[in-house]
């Protein structure tokens, strides 16, 4: 029965491009579907499925999301401004070919986790990537709102408006936004004063759903062992998964709960011994906290008074950003 519903759900309800729409029970897309539409999606990333691709160079999931981003941050200025008084620079630029660890330039990577279980050695495969919480709390804290929760589901940075303060990665249980040094607005407003680039991470190929395309990893992976639908079904596919297998399930209620959940053959507790957490690398120790639970609106008023003492220079920056905008609208228009 299970199996059944599975493959209904596979042929059905997932994100499928098909004659320019997408086929999800219950939603009617005509033509291209919208960032926000009114259901919520959710990410199912089933670890029994996944061999992180060991018969290739690089797992398929990574490959396709590096090119489908290749060209997302812009130019980096030369040189880099220093910002005071941290003076950390954190640039990526000659290093994009990383892909065991998140990065600017690299929003998913596969761990191996060698465990035994049951007293049988097994090999885990976990894609790691941005869990796009329920309530993000990076979201919450941002002075600017660069970050949002958008209504399908996706966690989102808008690169035109981040400053780099990073203060989405240290609030994030996960640590997983990474900061490019020398690309963004706060080029244009006080450089080595406010800001210290951008902040990039994984936001579920947004573009691609609003063009009517599944997340390229989504679509990349060879055995299925990710999917994307509406987040009820998805729940619901995740619960008969873990029954089946008689397995374990994470981000239900980690963090105050995600829009990508995991299901194991193998307790989460087991893989998260094998993950030493640091930077670029997170671990995924189970039932984590939500690190700003009740403390939001006061630490978002801490966060941006600093910034209310430096609007006159701040304003420059935003009208330059206001005539970008206008000339990418303007130009969209042209080709459209």
């Amino acid at each position: 029965m299970e199996a059944e519903k599975i493959s209904k759900i596979s042929r059905r309800s997932l994100l499928k491009a098909s004659t320019g729409a997408l086929a999800i029970p219950g939603l009617a897309f005509p033509g291209t579907v919208q960032a926000d539409v009114k259901e919520q999606l959710a990410t199912l990333i089933d670890l029994s499925r996944c061999n992180g691709c060991v018969d290739l160079a690089k797992p398929s999931c990574v490959t396709v999301c590096k090119e489908i981003n290749k060209n997302t941050i812009p130019a980096i200025a030369d040189p880099i401004p220093v910002p005071w008084p941290r003076k950390t620079v954190e640039d990526w630029s000659r290093k994009r070919e990383v892909s065991n660890r998140l990065t600017p330039y690299n929003f998913i990577y596969v761990h191996k986790a060698d465990i035994v279980w049951k007293g049988k050695p097994q090999t885990i495969y976990v894609p790691r990537r941005c869990m796009h919480c329920d309530n993000p709390a990076c979201a919450t804290i941002c002075p600017f709102s660069a970050n949002h929760k958008q209504r399908n589901g996706a966690v989102v940075i808008d690169q035109d408006f981040c400053f780099g303060g990073a203060k989405c990665r240290t609030v994030c249980p996960w640590e997983i936004p990474q900061r490019q040094s020398g690309v963004g607005i706060y080029l244009h407003v006080l450089p080595a004063l406010m800001g210290n680039g951008v902040m990039y991470k994984c936001d579920l190929c947004n573009q691609r759903l609003k063009e009517g395309k599944p997340p390229g990893c989504v679509e990349a992976c060879p055995r299925e062992a990710m999917i994307i639908g509406p987040r009820k079904e998805i729940y619901a596919v995740a619960e008969e998964r873990i029954k089946a297998m008689d397995g374990y399930i994470y981000g239900k209620e980690e963090n105050g709960g995600t829009a990508t959940l995991y299901v194991s053959p193998v307790p989460f507790e087991l893989i998260n011994e094998t993950m030493k957490k640091k930077p670029g690398q997170p671990d995924m120790k189970p039932g984590v906290e939500r690190r700003m639970a009740g403390t939001d609106p006061a630490g978002k008023l801490a966060l941006i008074a600093p910034v209310l003492g430096i609007a006159a220079s701040a304003a420059a920056g935003f009208n330059w950003l206001s005539r970008r905008k206008q000339k990418v609208q303007e130009e969209e228009k042209d080709n459209g």
